[in-house]
């Protein structure tokens, strides 16, 4: 993906959840938040994942209000950016946070030796707990101590100067 779709897409994620924030006013519209924008490389659709906290029924709701608020959100985004073309806005729903939740009780489940459970219906969002120490975890690093991350090399795909393009003379790793 070019750079210059990345950024319209940021560009996007930013304006539609200020948009939604400040200017649609739907009272069917629940708890979302745009979670990213994929562009097509010709700027004639974009997917607009959003992640709505509640029930699905709730979800379900926001998503039909959202998909009936994207008319309008094109037409200002039209009027907040100088771009040749605003894209045809999809909506999708994010359910990564579920599938995460999901996850996370499995994993619990495995720790206390016991086969995994089925999340509750409705359930969305995990409650966070703190996690005791137990025997066999690592000890804790000193600040001090620690080791920190090491640099991207030069010329990798994101990091500054290579942009992902090629020097003569260089295999792909």
């Amino acid at each position: 993906m070019s750079q210059r779709i990345e950024r319209v897409d940021e560009l996007l994620r930013q304006e539609i959840g200020a948009l939604l924030a400040k200017e649609v006013q739907d009272p069917h519209i629940g708890f979302a938040t745009v979670t990213d924008v994929e562009a097509t490389p010709d700027l004639r659709h974009a997917r607009v994942w959003i992640s709505v906290i509640g029930g699905a029924p709730e979800r379900r709701a926001t998503i039909a209000a959202l998909e009936r608020a994207m008319p309008f959100v094109r037409h200002e985004l039209g009027v907040r950016l100088h771009i040749r073309r605003i894209p045809a806005l999809h909506v999708v729903l994010d359910d990564t946070h579920e599938r995460a939740t999901r996850v996370l009780r499995i994993l619990e489940d495995l720790e206390r030796g016991e086969e995994p459970a089925e999340l509750p219906p409705g359930e969305s969002l995990p409650t966070p707990v703190a996690r005791l120490p137990r025997d066999g975890d690592a000890p804790e690093v000193e600040p001090e101590t620690a080791v920190a991350p090491r640099a991207r090399r030069r010329g990798s795909d994101t990091g500054r100067g290579g942009a992902g393009r090629e020097r003569p003379g260089r295999r792909a790793h």
